[in-house]
């Protein structure tokens, strides 16, 4: 696993912070995820090693933390609110119309590696339901009726970003 200088100085600067280094798990793997894209296997084992624990105490704090990755997601990341106010107000309707739009299954990557789009847990705005994080900007009252709109924004600035 490669990782820049920069990543490798914050953390061998966040380590001593804990006092233990079991604690540093969680903030390792958001700087790696952050980094790469995703947590590899490579990755846990490198986390292991630097904080003398066993792999599968990295692995278990991986797929605990749906935020975390074990698979490259694709450049943006489209989340859609599945809990009861969102749902109530079109979200399913949303995320069937991003995937077709975007042409991006659910829980998967397009094909060309632009999109990524999973259903989540409430995103903390019933008020203004549905909504719609992508990477990590909220977007409130993503209407079914406005779903189609909104994908061909994000297909948009998507291409600004390549």
């Amino acid at each position: 696993m490669e990782l820049s200088p920069e990543s490798l100085q914050r953390i061998e600067k966040l380590i001593p912070r804990y006092p233990t280094k079991r604690s540093a798990v969680l903030p390792l793997l958001h700087i790696i995820q952050e980094e790469i894209g995703y947590i590899s296997k490579t990755s846990m084992e490198w986390v292991a090693k630097k904080l003398d624990l066993n792999p599968m105490q990295v692995y278990e704090v991986v797929t605990f933390y749906p935020m975390l990755k074990e698979e490259p997601v694709g450049r943006v990341q489209v989340k859609v609110c599945r809990t009861l106010s969102c749902a109530l107000r079109g979200g399913y309707k949303v995320c069937e119309t991003l995937q077709k739009e975007l042409a991006c299954p659910l829980n998967g990557k397009s094909e060309d590696g632009a999109f990524s789009i999973e259903f989540v847990e409430c995103l903390a705005s019933c008020g203004t339901a549905p909504v719609v994080m992508v990477d990590d900007v909220l977007h409130e009252e993503v209407t079914p009726d406005k779903a189609g709109d909104f994908a061909k924004e994000l297909k948009s600035s998507s291409k600004q970003k390549a």
